[in-house]
């Protein structure tokens, strides 16, 4: 008999400085153990952040995406974390997220239209980052939380709204236009 599946968080800790954007968990999201029935997956979010020194100065805490891994849901969180001028000072293991990253690494994975994608860690975090751009143009609150120089560095993180698998034709993603005004 198959065990029923589990549902983890997982949490992809960025902060911005001058410098740039900044994954400061170092090299990986971080993950929880499976969610407890007498618990939900926002609390498991913040009890991970808090695991890791982290909640303090959370400015934005968003649900970006899922995905199946094996016997668990894995359930896509982005925390958006204030900092001082220089993001290292505080979080000494924190790697820097450049936009040439999805060039230097390579298209997804590709999958027929009817199958499951298959996203590296890479994907996710990307996908986090033009979720979090999405938002600046789209949700006020999220604007709001995204300022100083978030909207500067995230201007490279345009949302890919189609074409990420399109490995035949070598065509870019379709995104949205520039100057879409936020309303």
């Amino acid at each position: 008999m198959s065990k029923p599946t589990e549902v983890i968080v997982e949490v992809w800790p960025v902060s911005a400085d001058d410098v740039g954007l900044w994954l400061i968990s170092g090299a990986d999201a971080w993950r929880s153990d499976a969610v407890q029935q007498d618990s939900d997956p926002h609390s498991a979010v913040v009890d991970l952040l808090a695991k890791n020194d982290a909640e303090d100065g959370v400015k934005l805490l968003h649900s970006t995406s899922w995905r199946a891994d094996g016997a668990a849901v894995i359930l896509t969180y982005v925390a958006v974390l204030g900092c001082g001028a220089f993001v290292r000072d505080k979080w000494q293991h924190a790697a820097p997220i450049s936009p040439a990253l999805p060039n230097a690494v390579g298209k997804p994975i590709p999958v027929e239209a009817t199958d499951a994608p298959i996203p590296r860690y890479i994907d996710v975090l990307m996908h986090g980052l033009r979720h979090l751009q999405f938002l600046l143009q789209t949700d006020s609150a999220a604007r709001t939380a995204l300022c100083g120089k978030w909207p500067d560095h995230l201007a490279a993180f345009r949302p890919a709204l189609a074409g990420m698998y399109d490995h035949e034709h070598g065509q870019e993603p379709i995104t949205l236009p520039e100057g879409l005004e936020a309303r």
